[in-house]
């Protein structure tokens, strides 16, 4: 009984802290660092007593990060993540070795965060509060080694407050939060760059000049790797899609310059336990795929990969969005006539619950196919026949998802 009241209590004090997270007054984006800065001094700047390895880039970071925590963990390093967004829980967001931060820390330390900053009337965001929490919950566990991945940009995202990274990696570049980063690639690209520390490497797969010259600004080894990687580590990497060899090919590149110390038994070991949900993850027990592909470099990628893994296989799609995304060019790269002319796939949209989300009747008038509205996954059949891909927003999954689906899937 007492272990029974000790997690009800644990979790009604998470689930207040998550309230209070997401509330109005936190819940928005305001670039800049001064902030995350000023709170962290008040915890005597964990950031400084952490080795980090810090990610940015419009796709593919989240995926680096976990291929490199889990070649780091098998390697017997202590080795702290930091990625976004979550799935189910906040939780997600920060693990140890591949554990997710309890409800009763992360309750602790968040409310610790939230409670220094109103004191001194510093008004953090979300994604501030939860960097501020990540660091100091890293430095009181007295981790070997963080890898960030950027939450938003680079330069001024709260993540970028380390004064010495031992890499940077940036990874591939494409137009997306144009809005905050710039209309072009060349932009977006300066905005990575932020990232990168004096006299610390730069790995990246994309020699952009905005790269190249902060690294010569700041004495920082710049290393243009290639996308090809031994063909025994890809096979071995749990998660599947062509587009995961890049996002290999850098982790391994970083893998190399730093720790020289790992072996290729040891590195094939962490690829068959990367775990990261939700990105090409396959079903088998109900030939569903999940992936959250949430711009158009990423439906591209998807697209491709459908073509590989199921090329005869009749499709059902279930897709949704957030209106600040191109939409227009996402639903005409997965829809394509080319693609489809002889065999049209069976098309739902989905609205989840966000006052950003985009409209049903929005994205069916963008589409040349018929589609469906979907209000309930209790209106799909799953089919050994037809392959469901459910698609798009991170912040749709969960609405339509069960986790236990997941943690069943191999893949």
């Amino acid at each position: 009984m007492g272990n029974y009241i000790r997690e009800t209590l644990t979790m009604g004090k998470y689930e207040d802290t998550v309230k209070l997270l997401t509330s109005k007054g936190k819940f928005f984006v305001d670039l800049g660092l001064d902030r995350t800065k000023e709170v962290l001094a008040l915890f005597d700047n964990p950031q400084e007593k952490i080795k980090c390895i810090q990610i940015a880039g419009t796709n593919g970071k989240g995926s680096v990060a976990a291929i490199l925590s889990a070649i780091l963990t098998a390697a017997g390093y202590k080795t702290g993540l930091y990625t976004s967004p979550h799935i189910f829980e906040y939780t997600e967001r920060i693990k140890i070795n591949g554990v997710d931060i309890s409800q009763e820390d992360f309750a602790d330390y968040i409310s610790s965060v939230i409670e220094k900053a109103d004191s001194k009337d510093i008004h953090l965001t979300e994604f501030e509060i939860l960097t501020v929490a990540m660091f100091k919950y890293f430095a009181d566990k007295e981790i070997d080694i963080a890898v960030l991945e950027t939450g938003l940009g680079g330069r001024l995202d709260a993540t970028n407050v380390v004064s010495k990274n031992l890499c940077s990696i940036i990874t591939h570049i494409d137009l997306d939060h144009t809005e905050r980063l710039g209309d072009t690639k060349d932009k977006i690209a300066y905005e990575k760059a932020g990232i990168i520390k004096p006299e610390c490497p730069v790995v990246t797969l994309e020699g952009y000049e905005a790269i190249k010259n902060r690294a010569d600004e700041l004495n920082s080894l710049f290393v243009l790797t290639t996308p090809y990687v031994e063909p025994v580590f890809f096979k071995s990497l749990s998660l599947k899609g062509l587009h995961q060899q890049e996002n290999l090919a850098l982790a391994l590149a970083a893998i190399r310059l730093l720790f020289k110390n790992i072996d290729d038994n040891t590195i094939i070991k962490g690829l068959m336990r990367v775990h990261h949900i939700c990105r090409f993850q396959y079903i088998k027990d109900k030939n569903l795929l999940v992936d959250g592909s949430h711009n158009p470099n990423g439906i591209r990628a998807l697209a491709e990969n459908l073509d590989i893994y199921f090329p005869d296989m009749k499709r059902r799609f279930i897709f949704g969005c957030l209106k600040t995304k191109d939409f227009r060019k996402m639903v005409d790269v997965l829809f394509n006539f080319d693609r489809y002319e002889d065999n049209p796939p069976e098309i739902y949209f989905y609205q989840f619950d966000s006052e950003s989300a985009c409209a049903v009747e929005t994205l069916q008038d963008t589409c040349i196919y018929f589609s469906k509205k979907l209000n309930s996954m209790d209106e799909i059949e799953f089919s050994d026949d037809v392959l469901t891909v459910i698609c798009g927003s991170f912040y749709m999954l969960p609405h339509l998802i069960k986790k236990e689906w997941l943690e069943s899937s191999e893949g």
